[in-house]
């Protein structure tokens, strides 16, 4: 048995590992991710300098990484409509009503159904999974909102997507998985009510959960056209992408143009650039707001998500 038997200085080289390997890993794991951030970063850095080129430079394909022949042509066009602040104004409206509004829904329908002893937590669950896959469709649902008043109203970009039964999910996945349920035995034998333990006990310890549907929520807001397309006749109302999809669709290029190549070559130019100056003008506003809850973002997201 002796001979078999290791002695403490054999198990402890064993142990320790060949700092070779760790060198290579890390300059493996280091390589891959310098890559990964080339592919993903060179696509933002070639809009923005798009944006701030020639149209002929971003015609011709000269622009590479950095501005070629800077101009503010691009974004002088986009400001110079006559919309765009109130299109602005629009949608920062829709985007922090909205987000208010659907954090509010979210968080107390999904409070209940996190709760076990709630008595119809099977039946409501069920009931809304139910909308997840099937809805009554375009023509119904416009019928439904001409008849409650919301065509050309700017409540139909807030009231009828107030829900999101995934977002709702998450949430309720998280109080329940992340919550013990002592605590709210020891509020109640504190004195404390179910509201009182909501607002005070439930949604501090949510926040990152929240700081995540808070972020889905008002990137699905500032992104938002299609109800705005099909119900708002106002343009006075509309959000930010209607009026620069109106931008984009009048720098487009006609059969009549032909006739003069020289225009026609200022007029595609102009198009190009508008392309990348209307990308940055759409989602510089709210890529700024992602580095503020960042740290929630990740944590709330698989916390939300381990359990269904």
């Amino acid at each position: 048995m002796s001979a078999i038997k290791l002695s403490k200085q054999e198990i402890k080289k064993r142990r320790i590992k060949d700092p070779t390997e760790d060198k290579i890993l890390y300059a493996v794991v280091g390589t891959i991710l310098t890559l990964f951030t080339i592919v993903v970063l060179y696509p933002l850095i070639y809009v923005v300098s798009s944006s701030f080129s020639s149209g002929t430079a971003v015609s011709t394909g000269r622009v590479l990484l950095w501005p070629v022949e800077p101009t503010l042509e691009g974004y002088r066009t986009v400001f110079a409509h006559k919309h765009i602040i109130s299109a602005y104004s629009n949608t920062i409206f829709y985007t922090v009503v909205g987000t208010i509004i659907n954090l509010a829904i979210t968080l107390t329908c999904a409070y209940p159904l996190a709760r076990r002893d709630f008595p119809m937590r099977r039946f409501f669950s069920l009931l809304f999974l139910f909308t997840m896959y099937f809805g009554g469709g375009l023509i119904p649902t416009y019928i439904l909102m001409s008849k409650i008043g919301f065509v050309n109203s700017r409540w139909v970009m807030l009231i009828p997507g107030a829900l999101s039964v995934y977002n709702m999910i998450l949430v309720r996945t998280y109080m329940s998985s992340s919550i013990p349920g002592e605590l709210l035995e020891a509020s109640q034998i504190d004195g404390c009510s179910d509201a009182g333990f909501f607002f005070k006990i439930l949604l501090p310890l949510s926040k990152p959960i929240i700081a995540v549907i808070t972020l889905y929520y008002a990137v699905g807001h500032w992104n938002a056209y299609f109800n705005a397309m099909i119900y708002l006749n106002d343009v006075d109302k509309y959000p930010l992408q209607l009026i620069l999809r109106e931008i984009l669709l009048a720098s487009q290029i006609s059969l009549d143009d032909m006739v003069d190549v020289e225009a026609m070559v200022a007029k595609q130019g102009l198009a190009d650039i508008l392309k990348y100056a209307l990308i940055v003008v759409a989602t510089a506003p709210i890529l700024c707001v992602y580095p503020f809850i960042q740290r929630y973002f990740i944590k709330g997201v698989m916390i939300g998500s381990v359990k269904g």
